[in-house]
């Protein structure tokens, strides 16, 4: 069977960790911490990642800098077997990157700068090449606008494409209406709780998620942090419980998921299964640091959802 081919669109961020971290230091003091390192990132670029590690076929398309960071980051991509043909380089703005100090139980702050993701439009992409993709990932419509980024669905979906997409802003009813033409569009909506409590202003997730269902999307998949994932459809609502694990960093936990959510329904598994491989695949990156931690493929992910309890099991 040939692997799912996916396009990977928007936010791509190089993320350095720096654990563990309890407070910063007064004035110009230093601190010694028990690891420092860098990992591919982002709604699309994280995403992208964890897509390839599980067999799919990914290509990456978004907006890096002409700096030492672009390198880094194009090179992990790679690395991981992300096709990065389809980023392009902005000479006048950084990489985007972020700092992120990792706490003991694994939270993590962050210090973010937009830098190229913030340039990127449609007139970057050749939509004619849609039809090469099996799913079209849009991370960060916010950044293309409601408009660009419905064009950018219409047009996969006419192409024979499923669309997915994940906002990296936090929710806000304002940055709802800014990519509510879009939503139409999507077949897979993927936020997490505090987003869409933010989008709707409403606090129980099922009512919250049919908000977007009534905008037009054809399935809400939220994530949930401990709790698991919430997955909305027009049939219903489910909820999928989270695998008991220790949690190293949740960095990149969110863009885990929605691989595995993706890859989950391309391959023919109902929502809520697909909610099940996006929980266990987003299990094997907390107990690491970055979007890229852990070693597994789909078999591997897959028995490990079978012979690992659940937090509901308890």
């Amino acid at each position: 069977m040939s692997p799912v081919r996916v396009l990977a669109v928007g936010v791509h961020v190089l993320d350095v960790h720096v654990r563990h971290v309890e407070s910063i230091p007064e004035g110009s003091e230093g601190q010694i911490v028990d690891q420092i390192r860098v990992s591919p990132a982002g709604t699309a670029g994280g995403t992208a990642v964890v897509l390839s590690r599980l067999g799919a076929e990914v290509h990456s398309a978004g907006a890096l800098g002409r700096d030492p960071l672009a390198g880094v980051l194009r090179q992990l991509l790679e690395h991981h077997g992300v096709d990065t043909t389809r980023l392009v380089t902005r000479p006048d703005v950084q990489t985007s990157a972020s700092v992120l100090p990792v706490r003991p139980d694994g939270a993590r702050p962050a210090w973010h700068c937009i830098g190229a993701n913030g340039s990127y439009t449609l007139d970057d992409l050749d939509l004619t090449t849609l039809g090469d993709y099996d799913v079209v990932h849009l991370g960060g419509p916010e950044f293309l606008g409601g408009e660009a980024a419905g064009a950018l669905l219409e047009a996969a979906r006419a192409a024979g494409a499923t669309t997915s997409v994940d906002l990296l802003a936090p929710g806000d009813p304002d940055m709802l209406e800014w990519v509510g033409a879009c939503l139409p569009h999507v077949d897979h909506l993927l936020p997490n709780d505090e987003q869409l409590r933010g989008f709707t202003g409403l606090d129980d997730l099922g009512e919250a998620a049919r908000v977007l269902l009534d905008r037009g999307v054809g399935c809400v998949a939220v994530t949930c942090g401990g709790d698991g994932a919430l997955v909305a459809t027009a049939a219903g609502v489910e909820r999928v419980p989270a695998f008991e694990v220790d949690v190293v960093d949740t960095t990149g936990c969110g863009d885990a998921f929605s691989a595995g959510f993706l890859l989950g329904v391309a391959g023919g598994r109902t929502p809520a299964q697909a909610a099940v491989l996006g929980n266990a695949t987003a299990a094997q990156v907390v107990g690491g640091v970055g979007t890229d931690a852990g070693t597994y493929d789909l078999a591997s992910v897959d028995d490990f959802a079978i012979r690992t309890p659940t937090r509901a099991g308890r």
